[in-house]
C-alpha cells in the first residue's frame, strides 16, 4: 500500500511542477585579498553573482549561495515551469 501511496503521490504533484535534472557549468573567478584581506568571488558566467570572504573557501561559499538566491524562484508556490537543477562550480585563479 504505501507504494500504492507514493505512486499516487507522484502523480498527483506531476501535475503542478516539472523536475528536469540537468548539470551547469560555471566558473568562479577570485580577486586577491583587498588591503582590508577580502576575497572577492565572481561566477563569470552570470552578472551580479559576487560575494566575498576572507578566505577562498569562505568566498567560494558565499558566491555560491549568491548564485543560488538568484536562480531561485521568488515565490514558493508550484508552477508548470518549476525546475531542479544541479550546479557544478569550477574555481579559477
Amino acid at each position: 500500500m504505501a507504494t500504492e501511496s507514493a505512486s499516487r503521490e507522484r502523480a498527483t504533484s506531476s501535475r503542478y511542477r516539472t523536475i528536469v535534472s540537468e548539470r551547469l557549468r560555471f566558473t568562479i573567478s577570485f580577486e586577491e585579498p583587498d588591503e582590508e584581506g577580502w576575497i572577492v568571488a565572481r561566477v563569470v558566467e552570470v552578472p551580479g553573482a559576487i560575494s566575498q570572504g576572507r578566505t577562498r573557501g569562505e568566498a567560494r561559499e558565499n558566491v555560491i549561495d549568491a548564485l543560488r538566491l538568484m536562480l531561485s524562484p521568488e515565490g514558493d508556490a508550484p508552477s508548470g515551469t518549476d525546475e531542479s537543477v544541479e550546479l557544478e562550480l569550477q574555481a579559477i585563479a
